[in-house]
């Protein structure tokens, strides 16, 4: 009975150490297309990411010529508001002159009224 027992207990671990062979395989070939997937990818990201830098260094000069552009257009726009503010300035001093002036007609025109009401 105990030779029994002994051939059954080989037996069991045989199978038990011939599955743990076969997990450590799978496992292994699971690990391996793994890498090589991950390889792939790593590749089509170099890829994409040199693709991307070519664009960017092509894009570059374009950049600094807009930004150029718009830093003179601010400049040039800066310049008009001055201006114009100052020719808001001269408008609203020469319309307090025509009030002035309006005003001092007015006077002068009584006083030539009183005048020739005294003729």
């Amino acid at each position: 009975m105990s030779v029994i027992v002994i051939i059954a207990i080989v037996v069991v671990v045989l199978i038990v150490l011939a599955l743990a062979a076969v997990y450590v395989r799978r496992r292994a070939e699971q690990r391996r297309v793994l890498r090589e997937r991950m390889a792939s990818e790593v590749i089509e990201h170099r890829q994409e990411a040199d693709a991307h830098a070519s664009r960017a260094q092509e894009l570059a000069p374009e950049a600094d010529a807009l930004r150029r552009k718009a830093t003179a257009r601010a400049a040039a726009a800066e310049e008009q508001a001055a201006r114009a503010e100052e020719l808001g300035v001269r408008a609203t001093e020469a319309e307090q002159q025509v009030s002035r002036e309006g005003q001092s007609a007015g006077r002068h025109d009584e006083k030539a009224a009183e005048l020739e009401e005294k003729l």
